[in-house]
């Protein structure tokens, strides 16, 4: 699809085998595990690391991951010809070979900004949509980092891209998308596709698989310290607005002020001193005013920047905005 582009560059970074037969009575994941799952009577297995959430008495919660860092996909075929979309579907259009220049870039810049960090045990998590361009940003992003940096991979359908339809017609797209601007772009349905709203609800779903991989460390070994590690989700523009819609609770009005990250960058969510993920850790005013953040969405980053997991920011700008009558009874006091 074409897009509005626009490009983030970073603000100065902060300092901070073998198997046993199903019907064994216990099965090890390979030859030289150490720990084997018991199978009782009634089937249910044990899992150590889904422990440390339950026994928070006794064990810390693993760290939170340093950054969580949204890439779009590298330049598509479709983004230089939409007529590929009357051809091939949505989910098998690959990459340009700019395409591919550019997520490679990507991921030279984000080894460059982890490396900045001074610290020498860092790593590297993946999630990415499953549609093939996403696929192929990710085998070229990854081009950088050695086998030892990668923690590992996930494959995610619910990053994928916002449904327009099978098999598009040019000229029924064309008008579909100047009626969503007049019905409203998080709202309007594509026939027999989505709406952003509905893109909402899957990454919703998405947001609580990712708050309870953290949760229990499934990036690292169970009993693991690592701080330094990084997850890099790699999806599609829309999919990404709303993400982080859905994360800092943006309101609809807000989203459809964004505007979509150019192909091949990536925005930046970095923990902030209290432990939550925010913007201004790493981008500057003026990239994220670009990126379509007002001045209520700004002053929430910057609250972002020092609030603790948990934390509820009671002095919400967006209150002011929201109920216009508190404005008025602060200029009469």
């Amino acid at each position: 699809m074409a897009n509005s582009y626009i490009t983030l560059s970073p603000a100065s970074p902060l300092k901070l085998s073998s198997q046993k037969p199903f019907g064994a009575k216990s099965i090890q994941c390979c030859d030289n595990a150490i720990r084997t799952i018991k199978h009782s009577n009634n089937g249910h297995a044990r899992f150590p690391e889904k422990e440390l959430s339950k026994r928070s008495d006794t064990i810390v919660r693993p760290p939170r991951p340093r950054r969580i860092i949204l890439v779009r996909h590298g330049q598509s075929e479709g983004n230089v010809d939409e007529s590929v979309y009357t051809r091939v579907p949505d989910p098998k259009i690959a990459l340009t070979d700019k395409g591919k220049a550019e997520a490679e870039h990507c991921g030279k810049i984000i080894r460059k900004m982890i490396e900045n960090d001074g610290v020498d045990d860092w790593k590297v998590y993946f999630y990415v949509s499953p549609y093939r361009r996403t696929r192929e940003t990710l085998q070229n992003l990854a081009r950088p980092f050695e086998r030892s940096r990668i923690a590992g991979l996930r494959e995610e359908p619910r990053l994928r891209e916002q449904d327009f339809g099978n098999f598009q017609n040019r000229g029924q797209m064309r008008l579909s998308k100047a009626v969503r601007m007049l019905y409203g772009r998080f709202f309007y349905r594509f026939p027999s596709g989505e709406s952003a709203a509905d893109v909402y609800d899957r990454i919703t779903g998405f947001r609580e698989t990712l708050r309870a991989d953290i949760d229990i460390g499934r990036f690292q070994p169970p009993g693991d310290r690592n701080q330094n590690m990084n997850l890099v989700i790699v999806s599609h523009g829309l999919t990404l607005r709303v993400f982080l819609m859905r994360w800092y609770k943006w309101t609809v009005e807000q989203y459809e002020g964004l505007h979509n990250l150019g192909n091949g960058n990536m925005i930046v969510m970095e923990k902030g001193y209290g432990g939550r993920y925010s913007l201004s850790m790493h981008h500057n005013e003026k990239e994220l005013r670009k990126f379509g953040l007002t001045d209520d969405m700004l002053t929430d980053q910057d609250w972002q920047k020092y609030a603790r997991p948990g934390e509820l920011n009671y002095d919400c700008p967006m209150m002011n905005s929201f109920f216009t009558h508190l404005e008025d009874e602060h200029c009469k006091n």
